[in-house]
Parts: C-alpha cells; sequence; structure tokens
C-alpha cells in the first residue's frame, strides 16, 4: 500500500497546515510562514524595541523559539496571534536587560542619535513618481517619530491594532493584557498621536517599518542557517 505524498507548502496553505508541516521538519513550510508572517512580528518587535537592529534580532531569535515549540502548537489560538506573543516576550526581555544596563546612564529622550532614533525609511513602490515618494518618505518617518515617542504600553498595543489591525482579543492575548487594558491603552495612543499629528495619522498609517523584500529573505535564510547549524 503506497502512502499519500507529503503535502507541499506555498503560499495558499493555511498556517495550521503549516504548523503540521514545520512541527514535521519541513524548511520549506518554515519558510513559507516566515514570508507570510515577517512583517507582522518585525512590527511587534520594532514597537516594543524603537530600534530596528534589535528588532530584527529579537525577530530572529524568535522565530528559533517558535521553530522549537512548533510540535507544541495545539491552535487554541490562531498561529499568528502565538507567533507575536512569542515574538513580543523576546522583544520585552531584551527591552528589560537594556534598561537594566543603562540605569546608571541617564540618556536624554530628545537625542536624535540615541538608540530610539528612526533610520532613513525607504519607499520602495516602483510606481511612484519621485516626488511622490519623498512625500510619503516624509510621512512614514514623521508617523514613525511620533509613534516611537508614545510611552512603551500605548506604543505596542497602537502598533498591533493600529498597524497591523489585530482585534481587541488577538492583541490581549499577544501582550498578556486585559482586554480593557487594550482598549484603554490603544484610545489613550490614538489621542496622543492625533494631538501631535492631526489627520496625518490616518493617510500615513501604510508602509510603516517596511520588513518585505531582501529583508525578509535575509531573515529567513539566516534563521534556517542556524537551524542547520545546531
Amino acid at each position: 500500500m503506497q502512502t499519500a505524498p507529503r503535502p507541499v507548502a506555498d503560499k495558499a496553505t493555511p498556517d495550521p497546515d503549516l504548523a503540521r508541516l514545520v512541527a514535521a521538519g519541513d524548511e520549506d513550510a518554515f519558510r513559507v510562514l516566515m514570508r507570510r508572517h515577517n512583517q507582522k512580528l518585525y512590527r511587534t518587535a520594532r514597537a516594543i524595541l524603537r530600534d530596528d537592529a534589535d528588532a530584527e534580532d529579537a525577530l530572529q531569535e524568535g522565530w528559533l523559539q517558535a521553530y522549537r515549540a512548533m510540535p507544541g502548537f495545539r491552535g487554541d489560538s490562531k498561529l499568528s496571534t502565538w507567533l507575536v506573543s512569542i515574538v513580543a516576550n523576546e522583544a520585552l526581555q531584551r527591552r528589560r536587560k537594556v534598561r537594566r544596563a543603562a540605569e546608571v546612564i541617564p540618556m536624554s529622550v530628545d537625542d536624535e542619535t540615541g538608540p530610539g532614533a528612526v533610520p532613513e525609511a525607504r519607499d520602495e513602490s516602483p510606481s511612484a513618481a519621485p516626488d511622490i515618494q519623498a512625500m510619503r518618505g516624509q510621512m512614514r518617518r514623521l508617523l514613525e517619530a511620533r509613534i516611537d515617542r508614545l510611552p512603551d504600553a500605548f506604543r505596542e498595543v497602537f502598533v498591533l491594532r493600529a498597524v497591523e489591525e489585530m482585534s481587541v482579543e488577538e492583541t490581549a492575548a499577544a501582550l498578556g493584557i486585559p482586554e480593557a487594558t487594550v482598549r484603554t491603552r490603544f484610545f489613550r495612543a490614538r489621542s496622543l498621536l492625533r494631538e501631535s499629528l492631526a489627520r496625518e495619522v490616518d493617510t500615513a498609517m501604510e508602509g510603516t517599518y517596511e520588513f518585505m523584500g531582501a529583508r525578509c529573505e535575509a531573515m529567513a535564510n539566516a534563521v534556517i542557517s542556524r537551524l542547520k547549524a545546531a
């Protein structure tokens, strides 16, 4: 009796099926999963750490943790929510370590060259005219700078709810806080942003903290390389 052929993972494969394939050691399925969720998870880490390089490190470590824990994933929550909680926890741990190390070195929140500085943003849309690209890039930089200045608790909730459009329930599960707290922090975060950005908030949301293309692929390759090395 012939056994059924092993399913092949592609862009159309549902998350639960990908999880089962990854748990069975399917490298291709893991690559598909990383490409699908890298943007969301990077934004999660970036919202917590306020630094591109630190966010990428947390994302890579989070993926390795997720891979090792995948056999134990039972589907009690959405896979994306489970992944966000892993990366958020990793990022929060890193932030706590940095703060403990920096307690004796006061740093100005206005320091433009410090860890919280916003890097030059890029608009990689091939169809946009140069003036449109410049305008969108400027708007993104402005929005990212304002988001970075939000208090930590407000910023984490805002990015998951407004940028990633996660539900209140998903955000609460991912961050391990009550749903009522998510609603309160999100409302306050929006109020703070609107005070400084007015109508620019809603029009500049798309495209913030991009983690696509070559950066996404490099992350997938790095994680696979570390798995093979282990």
